[in-house]
């Protein structure tokens, strides 16, 4: 079993708790399903949140979707003039059996702009 690293990102609509823990869960989620993955397999996460994002911390969705004993880390992401705001971004470390070239990033709604690359 290898230690690989999956990056994801999604873009807020608005700064409020309820509509973060809804869309980090989303990310969350989908960076789950699209590599075959289970809260087994997450090693830990780091997540970052734009300076114009201060209504919770991301990490607490993940927390509400009973990942519960993998270590979580919240960070406030540069502050780049011109960047997109209201982006949570989060980089997973997984046991997975998966090649690092077949691993899925995801990054959802407007985040996709962000690493048009590797985007799904």
């Amino acid at each position: 079993m290898a230690v690989r690293a999956v990056r994801g990102a999604v873009q807020l609509e608005r700064d409020e708790a309820g509509h973060m823990d809804e869309q980090v869960g989303a990310l969350l989620t989908a960076v789950l399903e699209r590599n075959s993955l289970s809260a087994d397999d997450l090693i830990s996460i780091w997540f970052t949140a734009t300076p114009d994002l201060h209504s919770d911390f991301p990490a607490a969705a993940a927390r509400k979707l009973g990942i519960v004993d993998v270590p979580l880390i919240c960070a406030q992401e540069l502050a780049v003039e011109g960047a997109m705001p209201r982006v949570v971004r989060l980089l997973a470390h997984v046991e997975s059996d998966r090649p690092r070239a077949e691993i899925s990033h995801v990054y959802l709604g407007a985040a996709a702009a962000l690493r048009k690359d590797i985007a799904q």
